[in-house]
């Protein structure tokens, strides 16, 4: 793209270069289009919902807060999906298996199981969820990206006040 001059380029990843037998090449890591392609709506269709939550959520039960692996996780929806609750990203949330089990076809309230996610951080679009995901280790990324990327210090401290809470 570079070659083709269809991008300006905003960064260089650091000394990094491509290789060819008989040229180097330094590699971009931020690059801006020269024309604007509107890719959202392909984005919103495609079928990676179901890891985009996972990285909404940081891959952590929305429940108990534990860190788990894809295995170890499951997608729940906070409003039953008999009780008229939909598929939308709003109403699903990462839950380990005890805890989608134990919540089970009842509400968070119902099941005595608050969130430890607030609604608003569950209505970042999932394109955001992912970007900021791949900026955590791309510190040059954040400037361009507009948002702030959250750490983890403010669902631990909630996990362990409902730790104590229950002990």
């Amino acid at each position: 793209m570079t070659f083709k001059n269809s991008v300006f380029v905003e960064e260089w990843d650091g000394d990094r270069v491509l290789r060819s037998a008989h040229a180097e090449f330094p590699v971009p890591s931020v690059i801006r289009r020269r024309t604007y392609i509107n890719v959202r709506r392909r984005r919103e269709q495609t079928s990676m919902k179901r890891l985009r939550i996972y990285m909404r959520d940081k891959f952590r039960c929305q429940y108990c807060g534990e860190k788990k692996g894809l295995v170890e996780l499951t997608l729940d929806h906070i409003q039953p999906r008999s009780r008229g609750g939909d598929n939308s990203p709003l109403n699903i949330v990462t839950a380990c298996v005890p805890c989608n089990n134990r919540k089970s076809n009842r509400t968070p309230a119902e099941a005595r199981m608050p969130l430890l996610t607030s609604q608003s951080a569950l209505r970042v679009k999932l394109e955001r969820v992912v970007l900021c995901h791949y900026a955590e280790a791309r510190a040059e990324w954040r400037k361009y990206l507009f948002m702030d990327v959250h750490d983890d210090r403010g669902v631990m401290e909630k996990v362990h006040a409902e730790q104590k809470r229950r002990a």
